[in-house]
């Protein structure tokens, strides 16, 4: 990634490095940076085979409303459904001003990644240690951007694959991705970043029974720097036979006022936070993904150093479609 250059432009007497450093880190927070899409030719660029394990943390479902009568207990019986093919779109928008600086674009390029998803019953035991009593497998198709360079950048990495470590109600307890061996790094990045984005938009089911106008909650954290508590509201607004229709809404709050940075580099006041989100989602009971639907969410943050009277103000805001195939 390539934010630290950025930074350098806007460096000054006033502005001490430790703060600028602390700047960087909040674009990783917010975006996971521009994922490096300054499109250097892909031939230069380094390929990468190692499978990487990203840990998700754990959920807490609570029903507020159990809906109408009938109700029944909503979970996922895919293993002998056929592979499901899906298309998976994001997007991430990151602005940052730093005190009275230009206005920065730290944003991601859209990305569509095809995938073809099947499940297993058959769990590894490190997934089994996080309760995870499904494996849904997926292989990675010819993704594509509008930002042509990454797409030339992701040609390598169709055939990639990836796996999702999940319980009956939904939940997703691990992912796992494994890039093609010629992937490389910009765009194995770039899917990384996508499909960490679905994860934490995803919704699990709770264990009760539930009808149509039930709600319940899905509290998470999401650790990215900052630790922030994320609240799922799911409301079923529909659901006909195994298809339900379930709209979302979502917030984020962080966990302190005051971020401690890495490495003993000081800390920032987090002076406001505010994020919020919203969709509908069609689950297919027997599909092991999403079958359609949208969720978007974005907010505005404001941080300050208690050392100086520096602000770094940042507008970030991010999607995800899914669309069957």
């Amino acid at each position: 990634m390539k934010s630290t250059d950025r930074f350098r432009t806007v460096r000054s007497s006033t502005v001490r490095s430790g703060f600028l450093a602390a700047c960087c880190a909040l674009v990783l927070v917010a975006g996971c940076s521009s994922a490096d899409t300054d499109t250097d030719p892909a031939p230069e660029q380094a390929a990468s085979s190692n499978e990487v394990t990203i840990a998700v943390t754990p959920t807490t479902t609570t029903v507020v409303d159990p809906g109408t009568e009938p109700r029944r207990v909503l979970a996922f019986e895919t293993s002998d459904a056929n592979e499901q093919n899906v298309d998976l779109t994001t997007t991430s928008t990151v602005s940052q001003q730093i005190s009275d600086g230009a206005p920065q674009d730290f944003s991601s390029p859209e990305l569509t990644v095809p995938l073809s998803a099947s499940t297993s019953d058959t769990v590894p035991d490190d997934d089994a240690s996080t309760g995870a009593t499904r494996s849904v497998e997926l292989t990675i198709g010819a993704a594509t951007s509008p930002d042509e360079g990454l797409t030339d950048a992701l040609s390598a990495s169709e055939g990639s694959s990836a796996r999702l470590a999940t319980t009956d109600s939904g939940a997703i307890t691990a992912l796992h991705i494994t890039p093609a061996d010629a992937a490389l790094d910009t765009a194995r990045a770039a899917i990384e970043r996508s499909l960490n984005a679905a994860v934490y938009r995803s919704v699990d089911f709770p264990e009760a029974e539930v009808g149509v106008g039930a709600t319940w909650t899905v509290d998470q954290q999401v650790l990215s720097g900052i630790t922030l508590n994320q609240r799922t509201t799911v409301t079923l607004r529909a659901l006909d036979g195994d298809r339900a229709t379930l709209d979302v809404a979502i917030t984020q709050t962080p966990e302190s006022t005051t971020w401690n940075l890495p490495d003993d580099a000081g800390t920032l006041n987090i002076e406001t936070y505010t994020f919020t989100g919203s969709g509908t989602l069609e689950i297919d009971l027997t599909r092991p993904l999403p079958v359609g639907g949208s969720i978007t969410a974005g907010g505005e943050q404001m941080y300050t150093d208690p050392e100086s009277t520096t602000v770094l103000r940042q507008t970030v805001g991010d999607s995800i479609t899914w669309a069957a195939r």
